[in-house]
């Protein structure tokens, strides 16, 4: 049997529709507060309803915090593959303990349920964001490395401290394989993520910036974690990136596939800064944040990933983002949030 953390996000859920529709036999853990209507919508995009819902009984599902080690205990019997999806996402600073208490300690405990009951492949999603430029190279591949000295978000040194608790697992016995997707485009949830662009879009966007980052479908994500998983590659990480695009041309994208007008305005450094001090300001009332200063400077880069090392060792082919956004796009006029 197969165990998915992390469900009911968006990899997760888009997993789960996949394994159980290729006959495999599934238990996904879910916190008590997670909302397991959001997998069903997700599995009622390209299904009917009746189609969805008997997918979704499929799953057996177990209410477990990452730190729930009794609730582990129990999810982990009679598994012997594990697809570790499940992170905390915030840049609020006021929330650090709980990026490293979910995504540092939560991989902890799976790592170490891994290692006692002899899992057979472990398969973690971990980012780019663990991923520093060597000096005088224009791209990060694999080859590049953590670099302490770099100003990291919390959320970066949180996935890059849960990517050593993995490599503890590798060292003491379990096969695993790490994937590092850049900006996951998919369907499902509008309120967060790239999700939350498309929402934005469709509601009037003003502004664009010039970020240029790597960008993945959710899709091609599913595929690369499942065919590394059959594989007989093990210890090894992966930069899973389609593209690497502006978010100006992303945005773009959005807009035609919505058909409504992209933004022309853009966003200006001191427009950025000045919205950082304003959020700074009010988090002392208790405002959450999403500005920090690593996410302020990071809007006005290029950074560059290369996806030589998948193609070459699963002859691996990218879907468009032009394609992925399309895709997406239409499923959010059926399914606007």
């Amino acid at each position: 049997m197969i165990l998915v953390t992390g469900g009911t996000g968006l990899v997760g859920s888009h997993l789960l529709l996949d394994l159980v529709k290729s006959g495999e036999k599934v238990r996904a853990i879910h916190r008590k507060s997670s909302d397991l209507q959001a997998v069903k919508n997700v599995f009622s995009f390209e299904h009917s309803k009746e189609e969805a819902g008997k997918f979704f009984e499929e799953i057996e599902w177990v209410a477990a915090d990452l730190n729930d080690i009794p609730a582990l205990e129990k999810a982990f019997s009679g598994i012997h593959r594990v697809y570790h999806c499940a992170a905390f996402v915030t840049f609020d600073p006021s929330a650090n303990q709980k990026l490293r208490k979910t995504n540092i300690e939560g991989t902890a405990n799976i790592v170490n349920f891994c290692i006692k009951n002899k899992i057979h492949k472990l398969c973690y999603v971990s980012s780019i964001a663990t991923f520093d430029k060597k000096p005088g190279k224009t791209e990060i591949s694999e080859t590049s490395t953590w670099n302490k000295e770099e100003d990291h978000s919390m959320y970066a040194i949180t996935k890059y401290g849960a990517e050593i608790e993995v490599w503890r697992a590798s060292q003491e016995g379990v096969p695993v394989v790490i994937v590092n997707p850049g900006v996951i485009i998919g369907p499902g949830f509008w309120n967060s993520g790239s999700g939350e662009l498309f929402k934005k879009v469709n509601s009037g966007l003003k502004y664009h910036f010039p970020k240029v980052t790597g960008f993945i479908g959710v899709y091609d994500v599913i595929k690369g974690m499942r065919q590394l998983m059959e594989s007989s590659i093990v210890n090894e990480e992966f930069i899973m990136v389609s593209e690497n695009l502006s978010f100006q041309e992303v945005i773009n994208m959005t807009a035609r596939s919505l058909d409504k007008p992209a933004p022309t305005r853009k966003l200006k450094p001191w427009m950025v800064f000045f919205g950082w001090i304003s959020e700074k300001s009010l988090s002392f009332l208790g405002r959450k944040r999403q500005l920090t200063r690593q996410s302020v400077k990071s809007l006005f880069e290029e950074t560059f990933y290369s996806n030589e090392k998948i193609k070459e060792q699963l002859n691996f082919r990218f879907e468009s983002i032009e394609q992925v956004i399309e895709r997406t796009g239409k499923i959010f006029r059926k399914n606007p949030a």
